[in-house]
C-alpha cells in the first residue's frame, strides 16, 4: 500500500508539479524582466545617450579599408565625409538630437515614474512628429545632394541600377556609388525617404486607458512581479498533493516538497544560464562566425559598435529567470532541512511513562 501511494505521489509531482514549476519559473522571470523600469526606460535612455558617438565612429571607420573592403560601400562613406558634415552635426541641425535628449527622453522618464509608482498611471504619448520632421528637414536634403555630387559619374550599368531604383522595380537595391542624372537621383532618394516617413505613426501611446487603472503604492513593475509570484500556487498545489499522498507525515511532506522544488528549479536554472551565456558568446563571436550572412561588411561594423545593446538586453531578460530559479532552489533546500527538524522533534517527543504492574497482595494461608 505504501509503495502504491508513493507511485501515485511521484506521478503527481513528476508529470504535473515539476513541468508547471519549470514553466512558472520562466514565466515569472520574463515578466519581471519585461516590466522593469530598467529594461523599458533606463536602457533606451542609455542607447539615446550613446547613439551619436557610435554613429560618428561608424561614419569614420566606414571610410577605411581595414573595416570596409567593399569599394562601393566605402565610396559612399567617403562621399558623405566630403560634405564636411558628421552624423552628430546632422542630428543637431535637424533637431533630431534635441528631440532624443528632450521629448523622447522625458517620455521614457515619465514611463519609469509610472512603473515605480512615483506617478499615477496615465496615458503617455511619445510624439514622433519631431522625428518625422527631422528626417524631412532641408538639411537632410542638402546632405544627400552634396553626397551625390561627390560621387563619380555612372557607367551604363550604374545608370540602369539607378533607373530601376527610380522606377521602384527593386525595393532594396544596392545603389552603386556613382552619380547618375542629379535630378533623377534626388527625386528617387527623396521619394523613397518621404514614403518611409509617411508610413510612420505620428504618436505612440503608452499605458492607453490607464486613467481607470488603480494607483499601486509599490509600483506597477513591483506589483506585477508580486502578482506573478502567485502563479507558483499552481505547481505548489500539485507538489503538495503528491507529497501528502506519498508520505502524509509532516517530515515526509517537507522532504518531498523540498526535493521537488530543487528538482524543478535546477533544470530551469541550468537552461537559463546556458541560454544567457550562449547568447552572450554568440553576440561576441557574431562578426567572426556570421560574416558570410551579413549583406555587407557594414553589418559587421554596425554590429561591432552597437553589440553592447543586445548584450544588455540578453542580460536583463535572463538574469531575472536565474534569480527566480535560485530563489526556488534555496526554498527547496530550506524545506528539505526543515524535514529533519520535524523528524527530530517527533523522536524527541516525551514518551508516556508506563506504571509498573501492580503486585497482588499476598494472601495468608
Amino acid at each position: 500500500m505504501n509503495a502504491f501511494r508513493k507511485i501515485i505521489g511521484l506521478f503527481l509531482i513528476m508529470f504535473l508539479g515539476l513541468p508547471t514549476l519549470f514553466g512558472i519559473i520562466w514565466a515569472v522571470g520574463m515578466m519581471r524582466a519585461t516590466v522593469s523600469a530598467e529594461f523599458l526606460t533606463e536602457l533606451p535612455r542609455q542607447i539615446i545617450a550613446d547613439l551619436p558617438d557610435k554613429t560618428d565612429q561608424i561614419f569614420r571607420d566606414g571610410q577605411k579599408e581595414e573595416f570596409i573592403s567593399d569599394k562601393n560601400t566605402r565610396a559612399w562613406f567617403q562621399a558623405m565625409a566630403k560634405t564636411g558634415i558628421t552624423p552628430r552635426e546632422l542630428m543637431e541641425k535637424t533637431g533630431l538630437l534635441e528631440w532624443m535628449r528632450g521629448g523622447l527622453s522625458d517620455s521614457l522618464r515619465q514611463i519609469g515614474l509610472v512603473l515605480r509608482s512615483e506617478k499615477r498611471p496615465r496615458p503617455i504619448v511619445i510624439d514622433l512628429r519631431p522625428l518625422k520632421a527631422a528626417l524631412l528637414n532641408p538639411e537632410v536634403d542638402r546632405f544627400l545632394e552634396e553626397t551625390l555630387k561627390n560621387l563619380p559619374p555612372c557607367d551604363e550599368q550604374g545608370q540602369r541600377t539607378w533607373a530601376d531604383f527610380a522606377a521602384r522595380e527593386h525595393r532594396r537595391p544596392e545603389l552603386p556609388a556613382c552619380r547618375p542624372d542629379l535630378a533623377v537621383a534626388k527625386e528617387a532618394l527623396f521619394n523613397a525617404r518621404a514614403q518611409k516617413v509617411n508610413e510612420m505613426d505620428n504618436e505612440l501611446e503608452v499605458f492607453e486607458g490607464a486613467r481607470n487603472f488603480p494607483f499601486l503604492p509599490f509600483g506597477v513593475s513591483q506589483t506585477v512581479s508580486f502578482v506573478s509570484y502567485l502563479l507558483f500556487l499552481i505547481p505548489a498545489v500539485f507538489i503538495f498533493l503528491g507529497a501528502v499522498v506519498a508520505n502524509p507525515s509532516p517530515a515526509g511532506i517537507f522532504r518531498w516538497s523540498g526535493v521537488s522544488a530543487i528538482a524543478g528549479s535546477i533544470p530551469a536554472l541550468v537552461v537559463a544560464l546556458a541560454i544567457k551565456y550562449f547568447s552572450l558568446w554568440a553576440i561576441k563571436a557574431g562578426p567572426i562566425y556570421w560574416h558570410d550572412h551579413w549583406p555587407s561588411e557594414l553589418g559587421d561594423l554596425v554590429f561591432d559598435k552597437l553589440k553592447w545593446i543586445p548584450e544588455r538586453i540578453v542580460d536583463q531578460l535572463f538574469s531575472p529567470v536565474v534569480g527566480v530559479a535560485i530563489f526556488i532552489c534555496v526554498a527547496g533546500i530550506v524545506l528539505y532541512a526543515l524535514s529533519f527538524s520535524v523528524r527530530d522533534q517527533a523522536r524527541m517527543a516525551p514518551k508516556p511513562v508506563s506504571s509498573p504492574p501492580a503486585v497482588p497482595p499476598k494472601t495468608e494461608a
